[in-house]
């Protein structure tokens, strides 16, 4: 009995931890072709990839045009506009006589 608690509270722990990573994070890895305070511009392939950046970003080494970087970063949204949808019984109003 006591094995089969401690399997399923081990089992608990690692589903919050799961769910408490957070936002998953992604990475580009090329030259910089641009830098300064708010952004880093990165050639991947034939796409230039613009990246903002803040104070709180941390940078190991030294960042400057032509050093080879792998940026780390993750999604977030802006802002979100939502349009309502048109409904099918909206376009078929009565005429009015």
């Amino acid at each position: 009995m006591k094995k089969i608690l401690i399997f399923a509270c081990a089992f608990l722990f690692v589903a919050a931890v799961a769910f408490a990573a957070g936002p998953k994070t992604y990475q580009v890895t090329g030259p910089v072709l641009e830098v300064n305070a708010s952004t880093i511009v990165v050639q991947k392939g034939k796409d230039k990839w613009e990246i903002n950046r803040d104070a709180a970003t941390k940078v190991t080494g030294d960042l400057k045009v032509g050093s080879k970087v792998t940026i780390e970063y993750t999604m977030k949204a802006a802002t979100i506009e939502v349009k309502e949808a048109k409904t099918a019984a909206a376009k078929k109003e009565p005429k009015k006589k």
